[in-house]
């Protein structure tokens, strides 16, 4: 394995080293594997090497709490790989944490769609409170509990007292996400640290979790002329992507990703999407991925939709999928050198999460 390739574990049935292509990463990536087969503790260590050899800026959209150990290394680690990585600056924001490690979205600074989507207003059947919305002054438009209700109230405009009376419905002012003087994750971002993983598993509500989801995305695509490369990991990729979506702000959610999916790559926005089954991920999403990283899928549909999209990888590499043991991937397209199975090496920095054991009569705990 030369230098420039990121080392990710040996050819299958043999000590021969695998790596990948980290110039290649500049296009969108499809990571799936059933449950149990090692997809994210595979994942981290693709995230470890970006780390360790590049300066793409990583944004971790993480439900699960999986990532948030990161930068934690584990002991009898190399010392050059583990000094390397304790040196990186990895942020990692989380629900109910305070000051710049908190999980926080700013509701001023979304794009007006979106802050519709928040709402759940829809611009036909809520025409009036929808219109009423978009002529909101700037200083209004700021969920802010000492002044915005008060101010919607006292209007003679029956939309706006019909906001009022949604916003107070939807218990969006107890919220936590709001960033109101502390940084939002947005912000974060921008200054492109090493790493961000956001946390989103944690919120009481779970239009919470959507919600600072959209700001995010909506900040990459606001910025997106500045040309400023990162890579977005979405874990779980199906909880903001499937076809099956509804609402308002899923379905504002999912549109974002699908147009970051079709047009992102050229401003240097690329993504690598984690999930167990391709059905669940929306088709306009899967479709514009080039690299593919399979471990044990079982589903012969699962199976055949993969080949209808990854057309270039030989039927007889997906066949093995089904075979596959716990660390077993297939790496095929732009990232790989050769298209191939894998077995993952050995992970640098502790998984966040872990399966829970089956307790055994006489254990404590």
């Amino acid at each position: 394995m030369t230098e420039s390739l990121l080392d990710v574990g040996v050819v299958d049935g043999t000590t021969t080293a695998a790596g990948l292509r980290p110039e290649k990463f500049n296009r969108h990536t499809f990571w799936c594997g059933q449950s149990g087969s090692g997809k994210t503790y595979a994942l981290g260590v693709v995230l470890e090497e970006l780390l360790l050899r590049t300066a793409l800026p990583l944004v971790i959209i993480d439900p699960n709490a999986d990532f948030v150990r990161l930068g934690e290394v584990r002991d009898g680690v190399d010392s050059s790989a583990g000094d390397a990585l304790r040196a990186r600056d990895i942020r990692v924001l989380r629900p109910a944490h305070q000051g710049t490690d908190a999980l926080r979205a700013r509701f001023s600074t979304m794009l007006p769609q979106s802050k519709a989507a928040i709402m759940r207003l829809d611009p036909i059947v809520d025409r009036l409170e929808y219109n009423a919305f978009l002529h909101l002054s700037d200083s209004a438009e700021t969920l802010d509990a000492s002044t915005l209700i008060g101010r919607l109230r006292s209007s003679d405009d029956p939309g706006q007292l019909a906001i009022a009376q949604r916003i107070e419905n939807l218990g969006l002012l107890e919220w936590q996400i709001w960033a109101g003087e502390h940084p939002a994750a947005s912000e974060i971002i921008a200054e492109r640290p090493d790493a961000t993983v956001l946390d989103i598993g944690g919120f009481a509500h779970p239009d919470e979790s959507l919600s600072v989801v959209l700001a995010v995305l909506d900040d990459l695509w606001l910025r997106r002329e500045e040309r400023r490369p990162v890579l977005l990991v979405i874990d779980e990729a199906h909880n903001v992507s499937s076809p099956e979506l509804s609402g308002t702000l899923g379905v504002a959610v999912r549109e974002r990703i699908i147009q970051i999916a079709a047009e992102g790559r050229k401003y240097g926005i690329w993504m690598l999407l984690s999930t167990q089954r391709p059905s669940k991920v929306h088709p306009g999403v899967i479709s514009q991925c080039d690299n593919l990283g399979l471990m044990k899928m079982s589903s012969p549909a699962d199976l055949a939709e993969l080949g209808d999209v990854f057309g270039f990888v030989p039927s007889e590499l997906f066949a093995r999928a089904s075979t596959f043991e716990q660390g077993q991937a297939l790496l095929a397209g732009g990232f790989a050198p050769t298209d191939g199975v894998v077995r993952m090496r050995a992970r640098y920095t502790h998984e966040g999460g872990a399966d829970v054991r089956v307790p055994l009569r006489g254990q404590a705990g």
